[in-house]
């Protein structure tokens, strides 16, 4: 079973920029497609966006298109999500996971474990 850890997050201030990092730890990446959801208070876990193994498909969530843009680096088991033009509403605790990942829709979760996330605070 892959375990993931998350890195990157920190306190930026809007309009600023962070790159979250989603490692292997134990494992490899293998054939999976990865995602990264993230959760604010008060509010459930979304689908941010997701990357397949290798052919290119690639999902956003809408309010973050155009600002986000996620990718892999599979010899080095590790999934990017770059985040520019970060706002207030970015605010949450951002996790990856191994995911179901089709074009158009919102990413499928295939792993019940969530660890801790990296936080991400934009603010003033």
């Amino acid at each position: 079973q892959v375990q993931f850890v998350e890195s990157g997050g920190g306190l930026v201030q809007p309009g600023g920029s962070l790159r979250l990092s989603c490692a292997a730890s134990g494992g490899t990446l293998d054939y999976y497609a990865i995602g990264w959801f993230r959760q604010a208070p008060g509010k459930e876990r979304e689908g941010v966006s997701c990357i397949s193994y290798s052919d290119g498909t690639t999902v956003y969530v809408d309010s973050v298109k155009g600002r986000f843009t996620i990718s892999r680096d599979n010899a080095k088991n590790t999934v990017y999500l770059q985040m520019n033009s970060l706002k207030d509403e970015d605010t949450a605790i951002y996790y990856c996971a191994t995911v179901y990942c089709r074009g158009g829709y919102s990413p499928i979760p295939l792993d019940a474990y969530w660890g801790q996330g990296t936080q991400v605070t934009v603010s003033s």
